[in-house]
């Protein structure tokens, strides 16, 4: 699931679902948004490829907008908890192999593993989360959760490590962390491609891999 002009369906164009979709279509992917509501698909029409109104917990209508051939379903059915597990289930049947489904509860998160979601979005308590993290260590701009040990996060260029270039610091063997890239917020750059003799800058934004521990040690080196 890499890179643009993929195909996505979106399902329930509230708040999330909205965002989800309108996004996914600013970067370049073919964007499917379904809603029952006939004024929240005319409010994201001009912001995805095809707006649907209609019923997604219908297989048979799934099947006929073609929902089964796109690479991913987004699945927010709002607080109707019965409603995202129907439909994750009848995603599911038809062969959908990428299935992200929304729910704010761990009981509700249980059962949508087991009617086949592959991926479970808590909007809450991952905003809860991110909002902690940056709060607690002020030089982590950016937090992203890979599992309960690992992250992707965005550190500030802070004290001792401006002025080091990557050699220098060694961080793989220091702390155990990966550099994955480098942003400049200055010259809004954006390097993937880091050169070890780099030296870090103080406008300098590091985009590092690790343990959450690891992380936490360097930014506040």
């Amino acid at each position: 699931m890499n890179g643009p002009n993929m195909k996505f369906c979106v399902i329930g164009l509230g708040k999330f679902g909205y965002n989800v979709a309108s996004n996914l279509y600013k970067n370049g992917n073919e964007v499917i948004a379904i809603d029952w509501d006939k004024d929240k698909v005319q409010k994201i029409a001009d912001e995805c490829t095809i707006p649907i109104v209609g019923d997604a917990s219908d297989k048979q209508f799934l099947l006929n907008h073609g929902v089964s051939e796109v690479d991913a379903v987004f699945v927010s059915a709002g607080e109707n908890s019965d409603m995202t597990t129907l439909i994750t289930l009848l995603l599911k049947e038809i062969g959908v192999k990428r299935i992200f489904a929304k729910t704010n509860s761990e009981e509700h998160k249980r059962i949508l593993d087991k009617v086949g979601a592959t991926d479970i979005v808590f909007p809450e308590k991952d905003i809860a989360l991110k909002l902690a993290v940056s709060l607690s260590y002020k030089n982590i701009a950016e937090y992203i959760p890979l599992t309960k040990e690992f992250s992707i996060s965005e550190v500030i260029a802070h004290g001792k490590i401006i002025g080091k270039n990557l050699m220098e610091l060694d961080l793989r063997k220091k702390f155990h962390i990966n550099i994955v890239a480098v942003k400049n917020t200055e010259k809004e750059k954006f390097n993937i491609t880091v050169d070890p003799n780099y030296r870090i800058k103080r406008n300098d934004v590091l985009i590092v891999v690790g343990k959450n521990d690891d992380i936490e040690k360097f930014s506040t080196l």
